[in-house]
């Protein structure tokens, strides 16, 4: 089912734009780093927005990212074509699509897999 688009302005928007450049120490030697700006909005980027969030592990490897930097092509569907998208994200070697909806969803998402990941973390 397709996602529906508002034409209703992205409220969070501003909370990720001021986020720039934050970079937050977490338990564990776990930290994040947050770069978010405003793009002329295009094919590949409609929502005019270039993102990176990132999670690093104690050694300073990236294990989690959320980004739009560079196109990604998924895998061939059954029955249909490839759909480019540049948003996407990485978990540690693996990239997977990410379908933006906005930039309040975008960070609870991005929470959401830190929390997880974290956690995984204090088990091992």
């Amino acid at each position: 089912m397709p996602k529906k688009t508002s034409s209703k302005p992205d409220e969070t928007l501003d909370v990720l734009l001021s986020m720039h450049g934050e970079i937050f120490l977490m338990d564990d030697g776990f930290w994040t780093k947050f770069e978010a700006y405003k793009v002329e909005p295009g094919e590949h980027i409609p929502h005019g927005i270039r993102y990176s969030l990132t999670l690093h592990d104690k050694h300073n490897t990236r294990i989690l990212g959320f980004d739009n930097a560079h196109s990604f092509k998924p895998k061939k569907r059954r029955y249909g074509a490839y759909k480019v998208s540049w948003d996407h994200k990485h978990k540690r070697e693996k990239i997977l699509p990410y379908e933006y909806e906005s930039a309040g969803q975008l960070l609870e998402d991005f929470w959401s897999d830190v929390e997880q990941i974290i956690k995984e973390g204090e088990k091992g």
